[in-house]
């Protein structure tokens, strides 16, 4: 057999990367170096080395010296064109400015290596770490999985970074779930570790196609006095979930998170909720802790959500008229002719408005108010326009021009008043209990009414008002006495004007329940120093135990044998005068900074004070149709729809006084 010479005689390779335009090689005894003909920097030559190393330092160098490395990247994209394949578009790579862009270095996880800085075309590439990357950025910024999918998407990663290898959206979603669980680790970590107590509000969600949600958030106050809220859970409930299943579905997510044993209140948003439901949750909790006043600092409802409700009365109440109005505001923009007629009617009679007529939006109830307010200003020259206008027949009557009004002046306090709950930037449980008493004081005139129709309709209203008052005023007083500016002053001021002369009595129902948390908190305290509970756990439990029998002994031992410097902790703090008002009051800062002068009070100060007394986004305080999941997340399946949502809510992580809107709201449907 012949053995050819070929091999033997064949010439060295040519250097045929155009890398080698600029660089010399270079050989020193059997080791060969590629020299920069830029800046003479020595890197390694040898064939087994490739030209990857070559090319990042020629980037780099070239960029210093401000060359064109379009030939660079034209090799790197040859490369990859031929494993994608897009519809052709016009691109022109010539319109690329060669100068030199400084590129911006950029903080964007804690998880980053330190040594990698994002620049353009000095960091080596990393498919995982940009596959990671993409998923963040779709879970932070709400973007459909499909996005991966997309033409315009990958033309524009194409061009950005030709070496990304494009994948099929369920490798993102399970990038997404990957990171889910990494971040889900991190907030039951910090969770526990909490001193203070949980507070959970629970609220209601569907979707077009008509599921329903379950969304979890805990809400509590940091060691640093910062009102903060985590999304926990959001449950899909299928048709097997009964109303009656739904406290089990509450207490499985909150063993999942082990905060049973830590929960102050739980905040619902309905305030039709079944009361059996609370009371099996009252039952599982109430094996960890006791629930003090029957329960009524525990279960509370949404303050925002009871308003809406009562306001859908007199909405309701005025319906036909507001119809009519609606028709009227209708035909007067319907042309500019019958506009203008209705202008010079306005000047006739003397009216000098200068708001414009508007059309309301019937799913958000202040623009009815709106629509009304303004119309009423124009009563004149409505009623002027039918002598003027035969074609107008949305004529209103004296009477209901009168009613219009009343019901007008009810609907601008409940505008104001959610205006306070959804504008205030840190929404503490202080701030709702002047303004609920507000409307239960206005309620109680509205139903004075001698008009038949305005005092059916409030006495509608208080029914429902009535309703949400019996369960959750001693929450809303608790929390206003622990507001330095107020203390008991308030609730002395308010309940002599709501009770009358059985004010006293009412008064003194508030003034023992807040003593009785704060012995419990005192036990509390106590226990702890002793070495027998842990701080954030349970409040003292009055089960009996066997393994030890004498823990009611410890209840008896401190209540019989209290010193008067633990027991003047809360009376030292209500005998002190109140704190002045002012509007740039911070209550958390307040407490923070009061907390060595009332230990035992500041605990419970922090507990209450997270307590969220409502769950309505600002963006949704007005709005009459509920909170819709969109397209994009309710076809997705309930892991992955668990994840983005609550993924998206830890990644960003904001405390809640710079951040008031609901982590949530970028999955709503527009309404």
């Amino acid at each position: 057999m012949e053995v050819s010479n070929e091999s033997a005689n064949k010439k060295p390779k040519r250097l045929t990367s155009v890398v080698w335009n600029h660089f010399e090689r270079v050989r020193k005894a059997d080791i060969c170096y590629a020299v920069c003909v830029h800046c003479n920097k020595r890197l390694s030559g040898s064939s087994n080395s490739g030209t990857t190393h070559l090319r990042n330092h020629l980037m780099r160098c070239l960029k210093r010296s401000n060359c064109d490395v379009s030939q660079l990247l034209a090799a790197k994209r040859r490369k990859k064109e031929t494993t994608l394949s897009l519809p052709n578009v016009n691109y022109d790579e010539g319109q690329r400015k060669d100068e030199y862009i400084k590129p911006t270095v950029i903080k964007y996880d804690q998880e980053q290596r330190k040594d990698e800085v994002i620049s353009l075309g000095s960091s080596r590439f990393d498919q995982e770490r940009s596959q990671l990357d993409l998923a963040r950025m779709i879970i932070l910024h709400g973007y459909p999985l499909t996005m991966v999918e997309h033409v315009g998407f990958k033309l524009f990663v194409k061009n950005l970074q030709p070496l990304f290898e494009f994948l099929p959206n369920t490798s993102i979603e399970l990038s997404c779930v990957d990171i889910y669980g990494k971040e889900k680790a991190k907030v039951y970590e910090m969770i526990n570790r909490l001193q203070g107590r949980i507070n959970l509000s629970i609220e209601m969600w569907s979707s077009p196609e008509n599921t329903e949600y379950l969304c979890l958030t805990a809400h509590y106050i940091d060691e640093d006095w910062k009102l903060q809220k985590k999304i926990l859970n959001f449950v899909t409930l299928d048709s097997s979930h009964t109303e009656d299943m739904l406290s089990e579905v509450i207490i499985k997510c909150l063993m999942e998170w082990d905060i049973e044993c830590k929960l102050f209140a739980m905040t619902f948003d309905d305030c039709s909720v079944d009361d059996d439901i609370v009371l099996r949750i009252k039952e599982r909790i109430s094996q960890n802790r006791p629930l003090l006043s029957n329960g009524q600092l525990f279960d509370v409802r949404s303050a925002a959500h009871a308003l809406n409700c009562i306001v859908q009365d007199a909405m309701e109440a005025l319906r036909e008229v507001t119809q009519k109005i609606r028709g009227s505001v209708r035909y007067v923009k319907s042309s500019q002719v019958t506009h203008g007629k209705f202008n010079e009617i306005s000047q006739q009679v003397g009216i000098t408005g200068q708001k414009n007529l508007v059309l309301d939006s019937p799913v958000h109830w202040n623009s009815t108010y709106f629509m009304l307010e303004t119309a009423l200003e124009y009563k004149g020259a409505f009623s002027l326009l039918q002598e003027h206008d035969p074609a107008y027949t949305s004529a209103l009557t004296d009477r209901e021009w009168e009613w219009s009004s009343s019901i007008t002046s009810y609907l601008k306090l409940f505008v104001e008043i959610t205006n306070v709950f959804s504008g205030n930037k840190c929404t503490t449980a202080n701030i709702y209990f002047p303004e609920i008493c507000d409307v239960h004081i206005q309620l109680i005139e509205w139903c004075k009414s001698t008009d038949d129709f305005l005092s059916s309709t409030a006495l509608k209203m208080k029914a429902k008002f009535d309703k949400y008052w019996s369960k959750c005023s001693l929450a809303l007083a608790v929390a206003a006495i622990l507001d330095p500016r107020f203390k008991m002053k308030l609730v002395e001021y308010y309940y002599s004007q709501i009770y009358g002369s059985t004010a006293l009595d009412r008064i003194k129902e508030v003034s023992d329940g807040i003593k009785e948390l704060f012995n419990a908190y005192s036990i509390c305290s106590t226990l702890v120093d002793q070495g027998s509970a842990l701080p954030g756990n349970s409040l003292p439990s009055t089960s009996t135990d066997s393994r030890d029998r004498l823990k009611g002994f410890d209840k008896f031992l401190h209540e019989t044998s209290q010193t008067q410097s633990v027991a003047s902790d809360l009376d030292k703090y209500l005998e002190e005068p109140v704190f002045p008002r002012n509007c740039d009051f911070n209550i958390l800062n307040w407490w923070k900074v009061h907390r060595p002068r009332y230990p035992i009070l500041s605990m419970m100060a922090r507990d209450v004070l997270g307590t969220p007394m409502s769950t309505v986004a600002p963006e949704l305080a007005f709005n009459t149709g509920g909170r819709v999941l969109d397209c994009h997340r309710s076809s997705l399946n309930p892991d992955t729809r668990q994840a983005l949502i609550c993924a998206r809510d830890w990644l960003r992580g904001e405390p809640e006084e710079h951040n008031p809107s609901s982590a949530v709201t970028l999955y709503l449907e527009a309404s």
